[in-house]
């Protein structure tokens, strides 16, 4: 994609990964991504916010070559990762009159990740500031916005928030800002779900050090940027700070037919008792829908078949993200059967130390699931529905 202009001497000048289908080996990206940098020209000085991955560094530079740009004073980077910084030794040799602007933190961790010379920095404290002429940058430390070195830039005279991470979105598209409302949603909620929700106590206070800024545009370093900032700010209010629903999500795995028969049950079970219910087969299921799941859910039930004596590693896996990620869940409980002993319970109880949850009373039975095994499943449902009901949650 050409530079686009934003404002008169405001350019978008980053890289659209149509292709890119997973992040850090980790995270799918079912609608690719981009990597977003904006060049700022003031009176006297220019401005680099952010750079690009290392395999789009050329759509960068060719993007300031067609601006004709000769001279950049300062590249700020926002947040030391590769996505963002990893083009930093290419934009500094080609612009060597440039310094690259950044938290003292983030220096540290450059310098190490990218082995650049220490006399290309210049450090700046929280809310300091660097003028441009007529357009002044501040400076906004936000530590954990989901590294702790992160910091925003805040473009005064013309109201625009450089977030990096914060407030972003995997897609990729060629609409400068938010038209498809339900997609950026979505996005936003999964990029939050995975990346974000894990920092949530301190997300929250960063949104607080942001409220008394006047904001026009926020333009991400992910996703189209913000000309209706309400929208994202309100979502990450939301998701930061709201009770959790009256949800429950399970991730599961059945190899044989019997947790899939006790899921089955528990699902028509809580759904008469008003409860929503949503289910995820591990072995098909898109993990960052999962995820997405987990941000509003206030109760996780696991289902899982016992592998050698422990769960099934799908389940394993789903475990281990969920207590990664942090989510606001306030009661968890385990199903699942066995053929001969299990230690299911006890393992997957081990795996979820994060989780500031109340564990129910698992069920776990052997075999295929008999009248008995069935009012168990009930008995649980009538907990879960019961245990929402009294944190008043709708």
């Amino acid at each position: 994609m050409k530079p686009r202009e934003i404002k008169k001497g405001i350019y978008c000048v980053g890289a659209i990964d149509w292709d890119r289908r997973l992040f850090d080996s980790l995270i799918p990206l079912p609608d690719g991504t981009s990597y977003n940098a904006y060049l700022i020209k003031g009176s006297k000085k220019t401005a680099l916010i952010d750079t690009v991955d290392p395999p789009m560094k050329d759509v960068l530079l060719d993007n300031l070559d067609q601006l004709g740009i000769k001279r950049i004073d300062y590249v700020i980077f926002n947040h030391a990762e590769p996505d963002h910084s990893g083009s930093i030794r290419e934009v500094l040799t080609k612009y060597p009159e440039a310094k690259a602007v950044c938290t003292p933190r983030c220096k540290d961790m450059l310098i190490d990740r990218f082995l650049v010379a220490e006399d290309r920095f210049q450090t700046v404290e929280d809310k300091e500031t660097i003028s441009l002429g007529n357009r002044t940058l501040e400076f906004i430390h936000a530590p954990w916005v989901h590294w702790p070195e992160t910091m925003l830039t805040y473009l005064r005279e013309d109201k625009i928030l450089f977030p990096c991470d914060f407030f972003g979105s995997h897609i990729a598209t060629t609409d400068m800002y938010v038209r498809d409302i339900g997609q950026e949603y979505e996005a936003a909620k999964r990029y939050w779900a995975e990346i974000m929700m894990p920092f949530r106590l301190q997300i929250q206070k960063n949104l607080d050090k942001i409220k008394d800024y006047k904001i026009d545009i926020i333009a991400p370093s992910h996703g189209p940027m913000h000309d209706k900032p309400q929208f994202i700010i309100d979502a990450y209010h939301m998701w930061a700070f709201d009770e959790p629903g009256n949800i429950v999500v399970i991730p599961y795995i059945s190899m044989h037919g019997s947790t899939r028969c006790m899921v089955a049950h528990l699902v028509e079970t809580l759904s008469r008792k008003g409860v929503t219910v949503k289910q995820f087969d591990l072995a098909v299921s898109d993990i960052g829908k999962l995820a997405i799941s987990l941000v509003d859910a206030a109760t996780i039930v696991i289902g899982t078949p016992t592998v050698l004596t422990g769960p099934h590693p799908n389940v394993a896996y789903a475990a281990f993200l969920a207590n990664a990620i942090k989510p606001k869940a306030k009661f968890a409980s385990i199903i699942g059967s066995y053929g001969w002993g299990t230690k299911a319970v006890e393992q997957l109880a081990a795996m979820i130390p994060n989780l500031k949850v109340e564990i129910l009373t698992p069920v776990i039975i052997k075999g295929y699931p008999e009248e008995a095994d069935f009012q168990a499943l009930d008995k649980l449902a009538d907990t879960i529905a019961a245990k929402h009901k009294e944190a008043g949650l709708k």
